[in-house]
């Protein structure tokens, strides 16, 4: 229910002074409801109908801020009015305070007033025509019915219908913050696919670049230079084509140019063979055979990155790359030395390893990276393991 205003409206004392003065004017004009000499009337002075008449009208001020209170103090001056001559307005004005009351007031008093009330009218009818035995009795219940019941009926069916509306406008509204809750997860996690594609297609390239204008420059050997210069050219047109890919992933197909397909793992060997032009010692052993999309597309991803890492941070010696296809999933593990690096490191923010996590996640696969000491002494070695059963078909 609303919070109630602390003072009236101003609608409330338009209708309170209106009632006011239309009661004044019936007044002046010598109009009553029942006749001087009829038997109800114990007060038949015309000053004494203006009590009740202002008692109502001071009780439509609280019709709102105090629904209850304004509704029994009115109940009251509707008997005394009973016992005048009495005033339509003031009666008029009863049905409005009955009506607030079920509008306004408590769910409680809503639901209890219109079967009091209805009650009433019953009574009304049938007492009345129990002791006068005459069909005119009847009106009596009607005349109740008309001041009680049927205002109060009408505040329950508009109070239910702003009810309901005010449900419909709430659940509106968490419909529209659910669903922008929705475009933000959405656009959360479309943002984190494109940094890891973006990261994945790129870094390996750069990272070659990096290295290479680093030993060209600190080198004076005009063969070297070349070389590297050379490795450099060739890092940055296929860094521009992975670009190019990337832009066209993120498209809308205005002008019907399809991207080009996604990696998968027969392009190891491509990617393995860049490995070694840019320096790299790899050795490459694959036994995948046939896996989902997502897997494919996941782990050539973090042979990609791995290949990148052990470029940027791995010492001179040998890196392998293994996979192997079981039942149930497929393995992944790269091995690069761990240690000092006296060449020159590509700087790291350690997006990679976020990146490769993220991806076997997706899968519901398991990742770890770090150092392992063993007979070829200290290696840093990745591992991930992807199920290849029961992989919903997307993107990982």
């Amino acid at each position: 229910m609303a919070v109630r205003p602390l003072s009236p409206p101003r609608f409330d004392v338009a209708v309170a002074l209106a009632g006011l003065l239309g009661g004044l004017l019936l007044w002046a004009f010598g109009l009553g409801v029942r006749p001087a000499d009829d038997p109800v009337v114990l007060f038949d002075g015309r000053w004494a109908l203006l009590v009740p008449l202002a008692v109502t009208a001071g009780c439509e001020l609280l019709r709102r801020t105090a629904p209850r209170t304004a509704l029994v103090t009115g109940t009251l001056a509707l008997a005394a009015d009973l016992m005048t001559q009495g005033s339509i307005a003031t009666i008029v004005m009863y049905t409005d305070l009955m009506y607030a009351a079920v509008v306004y007031g408590t769910p409680a008093t809503a639901r209890r007033l219109p079967w009091v009330t209805g009650v009433l009218t019953l009574a009304g009818m049938l007492v009345p025509y129990a002791v006068w035995r005459v069909p005119e009795a009847l009106l009596v219940g009607l005349v109740v019915g008309a001041v009680t019941f049927a205002p109060a009926s009408t505040g329950l069916i508009v109070r239910n219908h702003r009810d309901a509306a005010d449900a419909a406008r709430l659940q509106a509204e968490q419909t529209a913050l659910l669903a922008e809750m929705d475009r933000v997860q959405a656009v959360t996690a479309e943002r984190s696919r494109m940094a890891r594609e973006l990261h994945d297609m790129v870094a390996n390239h750069l990272s070659a670049i990096a290295i290479h204008s680093t030993a060209a420059l600190s080198l004076d050997d005009p063969g070297t230079s070349r070389e590297a210069l050379t490795v450099i050219r060739e890092n940055s047109v296929q860094g521009l084509a992975e670009m190019r890919r990337l832009i066209g992933i993120l498209r809308d197909g205005a002008d019907d140019r399809e991207p080009s397909a996604t990696p998968t793992l027969d392009g190891l060997g491509t990617l393995v063979e860049g490995a070694r032009a840019n320096g790299l010692d790899v050795t490459l052993d694959a036994e995948h055979g046939t896996v989902p999309a997502p897997v494919e597309l996941a782990a050539y991803r973090i042979v990609q990155e791995s290949l990148t890492n052990a470029l940027k941070h791995a010492s001179p010696g040998p890196v392998t790359v293994c996979l192997r296809r079981s039942p149930e999933a497929l393995e992944i593990r790269v091995t690069s030395p761990y240690g000092d690096r006296d060449g020159p490191r590509a700087p790291g923010s350690g997006a990679g390893l976020v990146g490769m996590r993220e991806r076997a996640a997706l899968l519901e696969g398991s990742f770890e990276a770090g150092p392992v000491s063993g007979l070829e002494g200290k290696r840093w070695v990745v591992r991930a393991t992807l199920p290849v059963t029961d992989v919903e078909l997307g993107e990982a």
